[in-house]
């Protein structure tokens, strides 16, 4: 009787492992590594948020699944000859309430986001897309000056400041896509993008059950969507896993069908056969850094805005080690300001930070070169002790619990007269610790809104460093604007250097100290094909998706 009663739970146990590897044909389970905050184009801000809009949402173009641009909304467009003009064709598209999407949502949403001035406000201004006058709305013109027109229902013009020869591929990620207006302004202020509700979808899938912050989302087709006829997925439903070990689990229980795991979990599922061919490798495109208030006026450390005590911190950093024995899941170790593996020169085609010892001379693990500059700083800055905080998101994954830990550990070896405070918070609040000048240091992470490296070196300009670093240099502010609106926008290969000249100034001023380059190990459920995976951009789109 105990013999069959062990074959019977050993045979159970066998179908639960294998249907963690099927997805029900009529539903998709994912992971989201984090709480979805907001669904307003114009106040989103982390990728988890920005992947649910995407879902829900079309712009003008969206990204193949080689990453490039093609039309969405937008059937088809022209540029004018200097590059400075671009005039999009509206598809015949409607709203999930059957309003037709016009050219006006458009003019509405773009207005909408330079006015409200959010986070992500600044990918229209002058280091981003170069939509004209939008740095001037940004700062409180008049909305109605923005160079965006519709001049007529199905025809929506972009006049920029300067060419730019990404701006198709912007055109996808969530910041330029419409809202309607009608819908919009028929809500109680303040309320969109707070529930299905108030929430009108004109892409692939529509909202079905949210709140801002919950666990659980629930998306389903969008009868309505132009090219439905291509989606076939029934629903797809979202779960927050903060921790790999839960990850794990709830993928082999088949509670989730796309899980992300770090950490052991990776070597344990490599060494497990009937895991390890539902595994891949997905280049995240995202770096990690650790970023320095240097605010000499910051109540916890002004020391920070001594140089030599920032390069002693980034020399004291093993990368290797972080990457090794804490994060274990195929991430790099990175010693440029831009990622690895990311933004690939047209020319080429090499990889823009290929060289990973082109700023060895201030970015490396060098214990006696970082005692020398801590020597350095107690002298200029008249004390033997440095007591800082080390802020981080507490609900962001157990990896990023066991760098901060790794990282206090190292500083504190390697840096005689250094103390880590290491402070949690949720994520919520560790944002607006970021963005209100009130922290030491930060664990830092910035997934890409684009292919190019300036998604990465205008964060520290003076104004991207207003919600960060509080640093300021001329030089570099001067190079980022050439590149951007200057003579170098349209001068290819002369560009693509005075970029590796800003970087120099950003890492031999220590302004961040690079960490390391993700790499996402993800587990897929046997039956489900057609996920996309982007770099950069929306982490991963859905409409593909079928279930075998």
């Amino acid at each position: 009787m105990k013999k069959a009663l062990v074959l019977l739970l050993m045979v159970c146990l066998c179908m639960l492992t294998a249907c963690g590897r099927e997805a029900s044909p009529d539903n998709l389970k994912v992971m989201l590594g984090s709480n979805v905050m907001t669904l307003d184009t114009a106040q989103a801000r982390d990728s988890a948020s920005f992947e649910l809009i995407a879902d829900c949402l079309d712009g003008l173009t969206q990204l193949s699944a080689e990453g490039n641009a093609v039309p969405a909304l937008a059937e088809s467009f022209e540029v004018s000859p200097d590059g400075k003009t671009y005039t999009f064709h509206l598809r015949d598209a409607k709203w999930a309430n059957g309003d037709p999407v016009t050219a006006a949502d458009f003019v509405f949403a773009w207005r909408r986001h330079c006015a409200d001035s959010g986070e992500y406000s600044y990918m229209m201004g002058s280091t981003v897309a170069c939509v004209k006058n939008a740095d001037a709305v940004i700062k409180g013109a008049d909305p109605a000056t923005l160079g965006v027109s519709a001049p007529d229902a199905k025809t929506f013009v972009v006049e920029l400041e300067a060419p730019v020869s990404f701006f198709p591929s912007l055109m996808a990620f969530p910041s330029f896509y419409p809202i309607n207006e009608k819908f919009y302004n028929g809500l109680k202020p303040g309320t969109y993008g707070t529930s299905p509700e108030t929430f009108l979808a004109n892409g692939a899938f529509a909202l079905q059950e949210y709140l801002p912050g919950t666990a659980n989302i629930r998306l389903k087709k969008n009868e309505t969507y132009w090219d439905a006829a291509r989606v076939s997925l029934p629903e797809l439903t979202y779960q927050v896993v903060g921790s790999s070990d839960n990850a794990l689990t709830a993928f082999k229980n088949n509670t989730l069908q796309m899980v992300q795991i770090s950490g052991n979990q990776v070597e344990h599922v490599k060494k497990d056969p009937k895991l390890a061919p539902n595994l891949k490798a997905v280049a995240a495109g995202s770096l990690n850094y650790l970023s320095f208030n240097q605010d000499p006026k910051n109540h916890h450390a002004g020391a920070l805005a001594n140089v030599n005590l920032r390069l002693a911190l980034s020399h004291a950093v093993d990368r290797e080690s972080l990457v090794n024995n804490y994060v274990m899941d195929g991430s790099e170790a990175t010693y440029t300001a831009v990622p690895r593996q990311f933004a690939p020169n047209a020319d080429t085609g090499e990889f823009f930070s290929a060289d990973q010892q082109k700023f060895a001379a201030w970015v490396s693990f060098d214990t006696e070169k970082a005692r020398s500059y801590l020597a350095k700083a107690k002298e200029e800055l008249g004390q033997e002790t440095f007591d800082l905080e080390l802020i981080y998101a507490s609900d962001a994954g157990d990896t990023g619990v066991k760098v901060v830990q790794a990282l206090k550990a190292q500083l504190e070896e390697n840096l005689p007269g250094v103390t880590i405070a290491l402070q949690p918070s949720p994520k919520a609040e560790y944002l607006k610790n970021i963005t209100s000048n009130n922290y030491d240091l930060a664990v830092t992470n910035w997934v890409p809104d684009y292919d190019d490296p300036m998604t990465f070196l205008n964060l520290w300009t003076t104004e991207g460093c207003k919600t960060g670093e509080q640093w300021s240099n001329a030089e570099y502010d001067r190079i980022i604007a050439e590149c951007s609106t200057g003579e170098l926008a349209a001068a290819y290969a002369a560009r693509w250097e005075a970029m590796y000249r800003a970087e120099q100034i950003l890492l031999e001023n220590a302004v961040i100290a690079p960490l390391y380059t993700n790499v996402n190990a993800v587990l897929i459920a046997d039956n489900v094909t057609g996920i996309e995976f982007h770099a950069a951009g929306v982490d991963h789109v859905y409409k593909d998706v079928k279930l075998k």
